[in-house]
């Protein structure tokens, strides 16, 4: 499993490094809430994960992912739902 693959409905805890209160919910709260945070923010936000996940270029899997990897959940977000907006105008 890669970022690419995690289910949105995995329950996930996005941290702070600046030490805010944490968000506990779904990967996709998670994503959602890094999606409007302000570039310093985002450099401080990690997400630790209840199941390890692959890495890509890595032999172990890991339990917390970096910006660059939550970035890639919003991207995969925004993109599912411009889909389903765009399915739904179709019908």
């Amino acid at each position: 499993m890669s970022v690419h693959d995690i289910d949105w409905a995995h329950p996930a805890t996005m941290i702070d490094l600046d030490g805010k209160a944490p968000i506990i919910g779904t990967i996709r709260e998670c994503a959602m809430h890094f999606a409007i945070y302000k570039p310093f923010a985002k450099e401080q936000a990690r997400v630790l994960l209840t199941r390890p996940i692959h890495r890509e270029g890595r032999k172990t899997r890991t339990w917390i992912l970096n910006p660059d990897e939550i970035e890639q959940l919003v991207i995969r977000m925004r993109a599912e739902t411009r889909a389903e907006e765009q399915g739904n105008t179709q019908n």
